[in-house]
């Protein structure tokens, strides 16, 4: 048994998690913020058994794709002082995965 956690960008939860539940995969669905840009992001808890990490991670691959996007220089520390300071283009999306071992799973 695996506890799959993927963080993704705020605007693919909604089909990730679509397309997780199509696939008859339970998702618990966290507010995050990243601690580089401080936006939101979305941290799926997903439960699985071992054989059935690869294909979350291929539903992930597929549905969060990675983009640029202009970030405001005031949203990083120590910069933005400045009122004429110019953002920055950042990589944003993809997803983050962890996948960890678990000794036992109960739905009550």
């Amino acid at each position: 048994m695996k506890l799959v956690l993927a963080i993704i960008n705020n605007d693919d939860s909604m089909i990730v998690s679509s397309a997780l539940n199509k696939e008859g995969f339970f998702v618990t669905k966290l507010s995050t913020t990243g601690g580089f840009l401080m936006v939101g992001n979305t941290t799926l808890l997903i439960g699985t058994e071992d054989d059935k990490v690869e294909r979350i991670k291929a539903i992930l691959r597929d549905l969060c794709p990675t983009r640029k996007q202009l970030n405001p220089s005031t949203s990083s520390f120590g910069r933005g002082m400045c009122d004429n300071s110019l953002g920055d283009e950042v990589q944003v999306g993809g997803a983050t995965i962890f996948v960890l071992g678990v000794e036992g799973f109960e739905k009550i």
